[in-house]
């Protein structure tokens, strides 16, 4: 019996993350790009607590929130990586490490989450972040008096 898809589940998230990388570093941020490994139909769901909320669909919704993250993030990056399950199902976790663009503050926290893949395209994603005020409060800067209050001492 032929399987449908003769990656394993890590091979196929690492593509996954290989072809975010790729559209990231890309100029013309061209949807296209994400075709290698995310399906049509894709939807990645994001919490309301997070500047990138909703439900992402489609290559350009997916490229419009990867945009959304590029432009609040000057790092994004997952370290030590595992996942469990078959790509139908997949649950991943890693460390996450963001520094925002604004404040140039870092964070790096706890990341999971659910991924399902349907012939080796993402189809479907929902992230859990561990602290999204952390993140919330990387990205926001003081207000000026608060700063002067804070240098005063």
């Amino acid at each position: 019996m032929q399987q449908d898809n003769p990656l394993s589940s890590m091979q196929i998230l690492e593509k996954m993350f290989d072809v975010e990388i790729a559209f990231m570093a890309s100029k013309e941020k061209d949807s296209a790009i994400l075709a290698e490994a995310f399906h049509t139909e894709v939807v990645v769901h994001e919490p309301t607590s997070v500047p990138y909320a909703g439900d992402w669909r489609g290559l350009a919704g997916v490229a419009e929130l990867m945009h959304l993250m590029s432009e609040t993030f000057s790092t994004f990056e997952v370290e030590n990586l595992t996942c469990s399950g078959p790509p139908a199902s997949m649950h991943v976790s890693c460390t996450l490490r963001m520094v925002s663009r604004k404040t140039g503050i870092s964070v790096s926290q706890p990341f999971a989450q659910l991924l399902r893949f349907q012939e080796g395209l993402l189809i479907e994603a929902t992230p859990f972040y561990f602290d999204t005020d952390e993140i919330k409060a990387a990205l926001e800067v003081p207000p000026v008096a608060e700063v002067l209050a804070t240098e005063a001492l």
